[in-house]
């Protein structure tokens, strides 16, 4: 009996020994390889560009999880139920790290048996930016021409987009049509003096973006640009001017056959938008240079919107006679004036802004505003006469203790028997702010045909008479509206019986402030960086415009509200840019 017993316990031990083999045996087979995963090859890319970034996984036994590390941070992950392959892909956006530079992806999975991979890499090598192929163009350009911005055209000369090269117009005169695509590079060669002169009766269509702007510069490497290292853009339209008469035309400054003038006033000579000119100003004679933006009698047909002339050599932006309109213009660090009219210059200008440099102005004097009928203040019409509002000239003076040039002069230098209308202006930062010179522009003004309306004079604190001052010293005299001339000994002026201090605070929102403190300004518009141009909340500057006839919707005081007009397309450091790319 218990033998019986006995042979029984074994053999049912034996059994569930077998069993436990059996079934371990079962489950050690059950389980499949661990997952395996093959990382893309190595890619390579400039800055801004798109990697795809990929994978491809196996897991016999099904996936569960997939991680992907950049440069051993968190990147990417991603969750399975079951799947036994994968094909993974991603984009990754080079970021801005030096050429060569190497971003390292590793990818690892584990399966539904928590079993993981090995861990797989793949590289992403930023390379450099292969330089765009220069084209030399000179000479005479007629027909239709297109630059892409897949070159780099370069000015050699003067290029002349068609052949009107005489005094009268020719209408047989062989004519051109320049295209410039967004994005485009072009730069002017040194040591000829390069030029783009648009001709009378050609068309030149620049359109940039905010995102893609077309520039005009210096052919010099980032580091050695200077102003006056090439000549300009200049249009030459055939709208009426107060020097000529009938298809006669006049010659702009240097003799270099830029005629311009006609009796069409809706001229078009085309469409700019989104274009920057720098470094520019070239002399073609001794003290005769040309400007950043030269334009000769355009029409109102020709648009001109979102343009910028930076470190220039003579004026920012000059208009001889004309009726072109223009809209968010910036003149950053010419030499000269700002902006410069004269000859019957009758356009509509908004939202524009002048800043100075504090060491940077020219030995005829510099201003935001300089004003002419024509050099010898005649009577000669259509008078000098534009309309402006929504303004914002920036002088050099930051604080009383900034050093500025000596040459630096007036916010609004108004003389010669011009007619303009100013509105919804700042001047700030200049050792006088409005200067209206010689007895027939005080008698425009008392007759109401120079208007200066909701205009903000603002000094600088602790800086000469009540903010206003000279030169390097700390407190010289200066004026916010001059009450004497210039001549040695000053003689006191008036417009009718009143000193023109007293005029201009007569006007409908005029103001004259001690310092441009609570206006809502940053200071950041005095230095040399990319500035806040938006008002602070609360400034003086919020409120109290008008809206002058044929101008768009604007309220506050100055070229900006809320909006940065400027925004992308504008470049305030274009001393250290890399064109070549």
């Amino acid at each position: 009996m218990n033998f019986r017993r006995l042979t029984q316990t074994v053999l049912t031990l034996g059994i569930l020994s077998l069993a436990l083999i059996f079934n371990a045996c079962k489950k050690t087979e059950e389980i499949g390889p661990a997952p395996t995963i093959t990382a893309g090859s190595t890619a390579t890319g400039i800055v801004g560009s798109v990697a795809k970034i990929t994978a491809t996984i196996n897991a016999p036994e099904g996936l569960k999880t997939l991680t992907v590390l950049k440069n051993g941070q968190a990147f990417d992950s991603k969750a399975y139920t079951g799947a036994t392959t994968d094909s993974y892909t991603k984009d990754y956006t080079i970021e801005s790290l030096p050429v060569g530079s190497s971003v390292v992806f590793t990818f690892q999975a584990t399966d539904q048996k928590n079993q993981s991979s090995t861990v797989s890499t793949q590289v992403v090598t930023v390379s450099a930016v292969p330089a765009k192929p220069v084209v030399t163009v000179q000479g005479v350009l007629t027909g239709n021409i297109n630059w892409t911005k897949g070159n780099i055209y370069k000015l050699v000369g003067f290029v002349r987009l068609g052949a009107d090269t005489t005094e009268t117009f020719s209408a047989t005169a062989a004519t051109g049509n320049l295209t410039i695509e967004a994005g485009t590079t072009i730069i002017g060669d040194r040591a000829t003096k390069a030029t783009l002169i648009v001709q009378r009766g050609s068309k030149i269509t620049a359109i940039g973006t905010a995102d893609a702007p077309i520039v005009f510069t210096s052919e010099r490497a980032a580091g050695q640009r200077e102003s006056g290292d090439w000549g300009g853009l200049v249009i030459c339209g055939r709208a009426v001017n107060n020097q000529s008469a009938g298809d006669k035309g006049i010659q702009l400054e240097g003799s270099y056959k830029g005629w311009h003038g006609g009796s069409n006033d809706a001229d078009n000579s085309g469409s700019l938008k989104y274009v920057r000119v720098e470094y520019a100003g070239v002399p073609i004679n001794p003290n005769q240079e040309v400007n950043s933006f030269t334009m000769g009698s355009v029409g109102s047909g020709t648009t001109m919107e979102y343009l910028q002339a930076s470190y220039g050599l003579d004026d920012s932006f000059e208009w001889f006679g004309g009726t072109v309109n223009g809209k968010y213009l910036i003149a950053y660090r010419g030499l000269d004036d700002d902006f410069d009219m004269d000859f019957g210059f009758r356009g509509n200008l908004q939202f524009i802004i002048g800043m100075r440099g504090a060491t940077l102005a020219d030995q005829s004097g510099s201003n935001g505003f300089e004003v002419d009928n024509d050099g010898q203040g005649s009577a000669l019409t259509p008078f000098t006469a534009p309309v402006i509002s929504n303004a914002t000239l920036i002088g050099p003076k930051e604080t009383n203790a900034t050093s500025i040039s000596p040459q630096f002069q007036n916010g609004m230098h108004l003389r010669r028997n011009n007619k303009i209308k100013v509105y919804n202006t700042l001047v700030t930062g200049y050792p006088n702010g409005i200067f209206i010179d010689g007895t027939n522009t005080q008698d425009n003004a008392k007759g109401g045909d120079l208007v200066l309306n909701r205009v903000i004079i603002a000094g600088v604190a602790g800086w000469g008479t009540g903010g206003f001052g000279e030169g390097t010293t700390v407190a010289p005299n200066g004026f916010s509206v001059r009450d004497v001339n210039t001549a040695t000994p000053a003689a006191a002026i008036t417009i009718g019986t009143d000193k023109p201090s007293v005029w201009f605070a007569a006007q409908p929102g005029n103001k004259v402030l001690a310092t441009y403190a609570g206006l809502g300004l940053s200071q950041s518009v005095f230095q040399a960086v990319t500035p806040t141009f938006t008002l602070a909340n609360g400034g003086t500057l919020a409120t109290g415009g008008i809206v002058p006839t044929g101008f768009a919707a604007a309220t506050f005081i100055g070229a900006f509200g809320s909006e940065d007009w400027t925004a992308k397309w504008s470049n305030f450091s274009p001393g250290t840019t890399d064109y070549s790319k």
